[in-house]
């Protein structure tokens, strides 16, 4: 039981504040106080043991069934005990530039706050540690937690933007490079397009909750925490967009590699085709000859056989010369 928890403390006026070690007595504590909240971490719970710990904080039933299960659509549901929140985090790991996501569950509820984190993407680490030392923030309670979970998820959102920006700059230039090598940039392309969906589906459905925080409203989140969060969904916003934005410049660089690829593919054809007329013209000739015919131009002449050479290669010069000049060659 006590592997999942990462940490359990009680806040008061921002502080942290020695208290029971047991999250039930914590809690009870904390309640008691009026102004104390307690902050529960837990990672990758089993059914168990998140069950023993519902119990105790009033959690919905449905709620915990989806912290417990992970991989699930970013939202944001009120039930009568608690607020119940569920963000995808997102990690880019540039040597083999791959996005991989983890996830974080937030409960709030009275007196409390509950984070349950499954992947190792998640950027709640560090959080609380910095949370501390700013007793300004941490006095606004499981507000102040939450904002500062969902701005934290947001801002890895716009760094991995920012770094997959860059990476498609880079394919942009080395797929319109001159005498760039053919292979493996379909392949390049498709790779990075599943990148940006991976992306996709942690921030495009993130938007619609955030919004309902930033219209304010929501149970158990204090109306001097909403220009906050509407500043996150802000960003949110932000990072939306510039997925769209490489989503569609990434369809037009695949657009433009399949037409190179198409205009490369004609050129080849065009010089097999012009090799091929070449190789015609004297094997249309010598098969005339082959034919065995006792009447036939130049047949018993001494200069027959060169003449009939020299008029194979005059006419495939000229005709080299022909597809040189229109470019099949």
């Amino acid at each position: 039981m006590s592997g999942m928890i990462v940490d359990c403390a009680i806040y008061r006026d921002g502080h942290r504040i020695e208290g029971p070690e047991d999250y039930s007595d914590a809690l009870a504590a904390a309640r008691a106080a009026g102004d104390s909240f307690v902050w529960i971490g837990l990672y990758e719970p089993t059914t168990a043991e998140l069950d023993l710990v519902s119990e105790e904080f009033g959690l919905h039933p449905l709620a915990v069934e989806d912290a417990v299960s992970a991989h699930q659509r970013p939202k944001l549901e009120a039930y009568q005990d608690s607020l119940f929140m569920t963000l995808k985090t997102i990690g880019y790991h540039e040597g083999a530039q791959a996005v991989t996501t983890g996830e974080v569950m937030l409960f709030l509820g009275d007196g409390f706050v509950m984070t349950v984190r499954h992947g190792q993407d998640t950027p709640l680490k560090a959080l609380r540690t910095q949370l501390e030392k700013q007793p300004e923030v941490l006095r606004h309670g499981p507000s102040a937690v939450l904002h500062s979970v969902c701005d934290t998820v947001v801002d890895c959102y716009v760094d991995v933007a920012t770094a997959l920006q860059t990476d498609l700059d880079e394919l942009e230039a080395h797929v319109f490079a001159p005498g760039r090598p053919a292979g493996g940039t379909a392949e390049r392309i498709y790779g990075f397009k599943r990148q940006l969906v991976t992306m996709r589906r942690a921030t495009a459905p993130l938007l619609e909750p955030m919004l309902r925080l930033a219209r304010g409203g929501e149970p158990f989140v204090k109306p001097e925490a909403v220009p906050y969060l509407r500043d996150v969904a802000d960003h949110l916003a932000r990072a939306n967009d510039q997925v769209d934005g490489m989503d569609r410049l990434l369809s037009d660089i695949l657009n433009a590699n399949l037409a190179q690829v198409s205009v490369q593919q004609n050129n080849d054809m065009r010089k097999i085709s012009a090799w091929a007329a070449l190789a015609a013209v004297p094997t249309m000739i010598a098969g005339i000859y082959g034919m065995n015919f006792e009447h036939m131009p130049e047949l018993h002449q001494r200069w027959g056989y060169p003449a009939v050479l020299v008029l194979m290669a005059s006419v495939c010069l000229v005709l080299h010369r022909v597809f040189k000049r229109s470019g099949w060659l």
